[in-house]
């Protein structure tokens, strides 16, 4: 059996193509011309490849590597082996990410299942429904009626989008994600499983019973968002689920009603954020953070894994621990707690 190609490499990269990329001048004595066509880690990458370090856990495979062109920063140049180009980058990572782009540029986002173009027979689009020029619907995609759907965009197979969504242009909608209620901008990403615009979790509890309160809000997702697989996100119960320019949610996160997401936050997986709580500008949420209801974590804060915020945080601040506080006294208490464990396990072993 042929190992498959996922992702069909571009034409090759030139030295000064790169070094372009990375804006960065061209080593004395290295061949502008010189040509790269793949890319890989350090340990794998071949005279022909390209490969990038930014971390001192990786100075000896940096050392060893047969790489061809390495990104790295003027801390870890001296460390490359003598064979390999090296271009000295502010933010290698960064670097690499570009050439990567350019070398495989299906990889950036989802593409058509079906490898098709246009509208396939096998979707079923409503005739109200509005197709820009350009646009991809796979097999087994529903698009509802009224809805538009920009140039460039994808709906892959099985994807729904309802009645008089809007999705922008060079949008992926992947498999087996669903589209309701909502408004999406340009360039967004969605990845398989995704479920964008139903209920949010609103009941007028009581003794006799719990009473459904209509959600009758939409969710607005702006250019440049990308939403991981099986993510969830409610729609507004009387104002809108708002997810800001350039947000990226990880896999398996949770969005309640009414809750608004800055620009440029990065949310990662299993984070719970619950209705009507506000994440400010540039917010960053570890793996496994709770958010309670109605808080407001402030511009750049940074919040640690697994802790749980349950008061306003301000903006700037790094916090930390259940209940969340600044780092600095979660890791004082954590102390603390550790002392007065120590303390007890001493005193039972002097009885002892």
């Amino acid at each position: 059996m042929a190992e498959p190609d996922f992702f069909p490499r571009a034409d090759a990269l030139t030295l000064a193509d790169v070094a372009a990329l990375a804006g960065v001048a061209i080593p004395a004595g290295a061949d502008p011309e010189a040509r790269f066509r793949g890319a890989g880690a350090l340990e794998e990458a071949g005279p022909d490849d390209i490969a990038y370090m930014d971390n001192p856990r990786y100075a000896d495979a940096l050392a060893s590597t047969a790489a061809g062109l390495v990104l790295t920063s003027k801390r870890f140049a001296p460390r490359a082996p003598d064979e390999a180009v090296v271009l000295v980058c502010a933010q290698p990572y960064r670097a690499f990410a570009e050439v990567l782009a350019r070398l495989y540029p299906t990889a950036l986002r989802p593409q058509s299942v079906f490898g098709s173009s246009g509208v396939s027979p096998g979707a079923l689009v409503h005739p109200t429904a509005r197709i820009e020029h350009g646009a991809t619907i796979d097999p087994g995609a529903v698009v509802g009626p009224h809805a538009e759907i920009g140039a460039g965009t994808i709906v892959c197979a099985n994807a729904v989008v309802g009645p008089q969504c809007r999705i922008g242009r060079n949008c992926s909608i992947s498999p087996g994600a669903t589209v309701m209620n909502a408004f999406l901008g340009n360039r967004v990403i969605v990845h398989p499983g995704v479920r964008i615009g139903q209920d949010g979790f609103g009941f007028a509890m009581g003794p006799r019973g719990h009473g459904k309160v209509p959600q009758v809000g939409r969710v607005v997702v702006q250019d440049d968002v990308e939403i991981g697989a099986n993510c969830t996100i409610d729609r507004g119960s009387g104002r809108d689920t708002v997810i800001g320019e350039g947000t990226k949610i990880d896999n398996l996160v949770q969005i309640g009603h009414n809750v608004v997401v800055g620009r440029h936050c990065v949310i990662v997986a299993q984070v719970g954020i619950s209705g009507s709580a506000t994440l400010e500008d540039f917010v960053v949420l570890g793996g496994q953070v709770g958010v309670v209801g109605h808080v407001t974590v402030g511009m750049g804060a940074q919040i640690a894994a697994t802790s749980n915020v349950n008061s306003d945080v301000p903006a700037g601040a790094r916090w930390g621990g259940t209940p969340a506080k600044p780092v600095r006294e979660w890791f004082r208490e954590i102390t603390a707690v550790k002392t007065l464990a120590s303390r007890r396990v001493s005193a039972k072993d002097d009885e002892d």
